[in-house]
């Protein structure tokens, strides 16, 4: 099975739960599973892990590795990671992630790498999270929501995917709230619209929860579509 990048199109589609759920379900599945967040922003936690999104992501793959490989930038501000490290006077090295993703894959058969933000979010002056995608040489799972907008925010960022030569496996639909498109009549537009196949439509669950999103994957038998 193959390592992938979990990209979306905006924060808070559920990117983060996606993972964790994924990396569970693979671990069921007996795979030895890793996870990487490159770049996190936000307030730091007060024990463990300082981003709470890799603290989830840890726990969810059962993965031991180091934070430092794990999430090799943490930002303690809620920016991205461009604006942050200009802030906060930090020189970004992509060489460290590239080489942290490397070491990870020798340690992991699967290493699912989640991005900060949408697929264009500033990590240098030009240089890009699609960018980051590109230099991993991974596919994308596009993880749209299911609010008014999403159908513009998910062909624009399948559009980027094209336009930097990023393979998409697909999009999963994540419903974190129960306003907005219905999943069918979403899914179909999707399709159509996109050329891309609508891998899974998440339920919506009130929380995030990924030992739910780990049950509903397995049933959906989402691993073998990867």
């Amino acid at each position: 099975m193959k390592s992938y990048f979990i990209t979306g199109t905006d924060t808070g589609v559920g990117k983060t739960c996606f993972t964790a759920g994924l990396a569970l379900a693979m671990k069921a599945a007996g795979i030895n599973v890793g996870v990487m967040k490159p770049f996190a922003t936000g307030i730091p936690q007060k024990t463990g892990y300082q981003s709470e999104d890799v603290a989830i992501l840890a726990s969810a793959s059962g993965a031991k590795d180091a934070e430092s490989l794990m999430n090799p930038y943490f930002f303690p501000i809620p920016a991205s990671p461009y604006m942050a490290a200009n802030k906060l006077n930090v020189a970004i090295d992509i060489r460290v992630v590239l080489d942290g993703f490397e070491k990870l894959q020798s340690l992991h058969d699967v290493v699912l790498v989640e991005g900060i933000g949408g697929i264009m979010t500033p990590i240098l002056k030009d240089y890009c999270v699609a960018d980051l995608i590109k230099d991993m040489n991974l596919e994308a799972l596009v993880v749209a929501g299911s609010r008014i907008g999403t159908v513009n925010h998910t062909l624009l960022t399948c559009d980027a995917c094209k336009k930097y030569g990023i393979k998409a496996k697909g999009i999963i639909i994540n419903n974190p709230d129960s306003a907005g498109y219905s999943a069918d009549d979403l899914r179909a537009d999707l399709t159509n619209l996109s050329g891309l196949d609508v891998l899974c439509s998440i339920p919506h669950l009130g929380k995030c929860d990924a030992n739910e999103v780990s049950k509903f994957l397995l049933q959906s038998n989402l691993l073998s579509a990867l």
